[in-house]
């Protein structure tokens, strides 16, 4: 029995525990966050820029954001093997990773999601300017709050609810206010529309699939380890991009891909690069959106991500030309709003388990 309580110390000395908050859990945070923030603005301007271009198949577009995931393989082989080389890190028997049959499952449905998700975000991204796009993904916070409340136990609260309340109202700005001189490419109202309900569409279901990843990693992998984040971003990554491969040929895009990389506006290795960056762009963001639903929570990672949202338009605005008139500057500045009233909560809530602790610490100081 010594020896079984020895070997769970050190395993649990050897992984980085996601909600204790030492300099582990905080270096955890602020890499992810920088992941999360650089690919997803990186990634966004670049899909816009393809489109503008001439790009125009939307399963290429779709492709790129899951296709680079091999480059996650070599990060994966160094951790697992700097974790399976350190004395003592033998995992206990209570502690049995899930079978084959349990994980295949689970990522092959996480991975079609992912697929449907993204194809919903290229149609968005191809009929909206960047940052009427970037304003209505603010709503994925509004859907997340919905499913983490009865997928991952989240409690609402009064600031919780008054970040939903402001950003549902400011993406109901820019659907009713929509001002066809703002968009640059010239699109149709009804190709406006039909974009603005696939971002939503994909907002909810992008909510959706961070709350299932949160209640995977809860309840199924039950491990602390940073590899099962990579773990899930390759295995689902896998799935969505061989969804988007059959899509590609099936569909018959893949014989217009050699016209549409002669007709390019900057010319074959311009899209080349745009692809390629594009594609590493969103492997980067997805790192970070997992890492943080493993750290933290999934409403967590949302809100992050959310915090691109102003800055996404700001560079639109610098190299697209999009205009931010008067109802996308208020629709802005609600969406900040109600993302610093969800920050303030979870400050409110670090300070009271800070307290709690304190007074547990003196309790125990003063029994002993």
């Amino acid at each position: 029995m010594a020896e079984v309580a020895e070997d769970e110390l050190k395993d649990k000395e050897l992984r980085i525990p996601p909600k204790v908050r030492g300099w582990h859990w905080w270096f955890l945070v602020v890499l992810n966050t920088f992941f999360l923030l650089s690919g997803q603005s990186v990634a966004t301007l670049l899909g816009r820029f393809y489109y503008d271009q001439g790009g125009n198949s939307k399963w290429m577009a779709t492709l790129v954001q899951t296709v680079a995931f091999p480059f996650l393989i070599i990060p994966l082989i160094l951790v697992n093997s700097r974790f399976s080389s350190s004395p003592g890190a033998i995992t206990p028997s209570s502690r049995r990773p899930p079978s084959v049959t349990t994980l295949v499952p689970i990522y092959f449905f996480l991975g079609l999601l992912i697929a449907a998700d993204n194809m919903m975000y290229s149609y968005g991204l191809q009929f909206l300017p960047v940052s009427t796009y970037s304003l209505i993904c603010a709503t994925q916070l509004v859907f997340n709050v919905i499913f983490s409340y009865f997928l991952n136990s989240q409690k609402f609260t009064p600031f919780i609810l008054n970040s939903v309340v402001l950003l549902t109202f400011s993406t109901a700005l820019l659907a009713t206010n929509n001002d066809d001189s703002s968009d640059p490419s010239g699109v149709s109202k009804g190709k406006y529309v039909a974009g603005f309900f696939c971002t939503l569409g994909a907002s909810a279901t992008y909510s959706l699939i961070l709350s299932l990843m949160q209640l995977t990693f809860e309840k199924v992998l039950k491990k602390e380890t940073f590899s099962v984040v990579l773990e899930m971003q390759i295995y689902t990554s896998i799935v969505a991009t061989s969804a988007c491969v059959i899509g590609l040929f099936a569909s018959g895009d893949w014989r217009t891909l050699k016209g549409e990389m002669d007709g390019f506006g900057k010319g074959r290795l311009s899209y080349i690069m745009t692809l390629v960056w594009t594609a590493v762009g969103w492997q980067i963001c997805s790192v970070g959106v997992v890492g943080l639903i493993f750290v933290v929570s999934s409403l967590f990672s949302n809100v992050i991500s959310t915090l691109a949202m102003p800055v996404v338009p700001i560079f639109a605005v610098i190299f697209f030309h999009d205009k931010m008139g008067a109802v996308k500057i208020m629709s802005l500045l609600l969406a900040i709003w109600g993302f610093t009233s969800y920050i303030y909560q979870h400050y409110l809530d670090d300070s009271k388990a800070k307290v709690a602790r304190a007074k547990s610490n003196g309790a125990s100081d003063a029994t002993a």
